[in-house]
């Protein structure tokens, strides 16, 4: 096992945004595999979170609890493009502060 020039970004999204931020990441160059582009999947979960003082949230109020149906995305991303997709990712996702985990990637 080696580790690959590919990363995994992984990003939580609601429901309303999920192609908007899956296309941005595609035209990012983002989901690229072989002769395959746009390539991504995406399953569903549920966020919670609680704004604190100081946010300016898209979702939900300071101080309350909130659970919001959304989808986690799952895409590869070559490191050479990983900064300006991560860039273009948060553009257009809605959040504040979204939710981003960019994992190295192996291979056998």
């Amino acid at each position: 096992m080696y580790e690959s020039n590919y990363f995994k970004i992984k990003v939580t999204v609601p429901k309303d945004n999920v192609e908007e931020v899956r296309n941005a990441l595609g035209r990012a160059g983002a989901g690229q595999m072989g002769n395959y582009e746009y390539c991504s999947y995406s399953y569903p979960v549920m966020g919670k979170f609680r704004p604190i003082e100081g946010a300016n949230p898209t979702i939900g109020k300071i101080g309350e609890l909130e659970t919001v149906e959304e989808e986690c995305i799952e895409c590869i991303c070559h490191k050479d493009i990983l900064e300006s997709a991560i860039a273009e990712l948060k553009r257009v996702h809605p959040y504040e502060e979204p939710a981003i985990d960019i994992m190295p990637r192996f291979e056998l």
